[in-house]
């Protein structure tokens, strides 16, 4: 039985290896950029050093995805050119940029650093969206509670729903504190992480537990399971005030909606 809906901890590259191929529908992922990250409490992350030692994952990234799919992969600019190496050595294509516009600069020097981006990459021929997002989308700032560098689910979210359906397989390799697995729960979508740092990891893992108590799980023929909100048994205020208190204001708005269509 192959892992679903779990947080793997361990090197993403090895990992990987161990799955079958066309095992899943979509990768949403963050990779170290290669720039020797330090926030100011002194937190940092793990092969930030050179992209070498990470980039090689997409090529197996390229054979567990199934065919006509897509993989999103947040970048460093600086580090373009590794980057795209990687990506077109392991078999993908461009297909999309995406840019979040942040409120504020994260770091100034030649320039005041204010957003933030991606390459959506196809495998095969991907069908057209039926709602395709803006190229620039809004950013929302998650506060690195749990990561350094952790995303805000809500910019994760809309990603999701355009490149895969509910009960899609979702990976993130490098997950972090799991906002591509929170934002994929969230989003009645199984996922898959798997995450080097045994901080992080643990982290991912509570996350997603709290999500897990506020649904319920559905066993499928493959033997995994399916996590979706359940309208009868959910605490659906003290989902909607956990999402407040730690500002995610979007999210809480998206609780309110499943809520409403429960009782429609």
């Amino acid at each position: 039985m192959f892992p679903i809906n779990q947080v793997l901890q361990g090197d993403c590259t090895r990992v990987l290896r161990t799955l079958p191929s066309e095992f899943v529908d979509l990768v949403v992922t963050d990779p170290p950029y290669g720039v020797r990250y330090r926030d100011g409490l002194g937190r940092t992350i793990a092969n930030d050093d050179d992209p070498s030692r990470v980039l090689g994952a997409f090529t197996e990234l390229y054979r567990v995805l199934t065919p006509n799919s897509v993989c999103v992969s947040f970048y460093g600019w600086g580090q373009v050119d590794a980057f795209f190496r990687a990506w077109r050595q392991a078999g993908f294509r461009p297909i999309g940029h995406i840019v979040w516009m942040k409120q504020y600069a994260s770091r100034t020097r030649y320039l005041r650093y204010r957003h933030e981006q991606a390459y959506v990459l196809a495998k095969g021929r991907p069908a057209l969206p039926a709602k395709p997002l803006d190229d620039i989308q809004p950013w929302t700032y998650s506060g690195n509670a749990d990561h350094p560098t952790q995303k805000s689910e809500e910019i994760l979210i809309p990603l999701i729903q355009t490149f895969s359906r509910p009960g899609d397989k979702v990976l993130d390799p490098f997950a972090g504190s799991g906002s591509t697995l929170v934002a994929a729960a969230m989003t009645g979508r199984r996922y898959l992480g798997i995450e080097l740092d045994q901080q992080y990891c643990a982290a991912a893992r509570n996350r997603l537990a709290r999500v897990g108590q506020y649904s319920r799980s559905t066993n499928r023929d493959d033997g995994s399971t399916d996590l979706a909100f359940d309208s009868q048994t959910a605490d659906w205020d003290g989902l909607i005030q956990w999402f407040d208190e730690r500002g995610h204001y979007d999210l809480s708005d998206v609780v309110r909606s499943a809520r409403r269509d429960s009782l429609a």
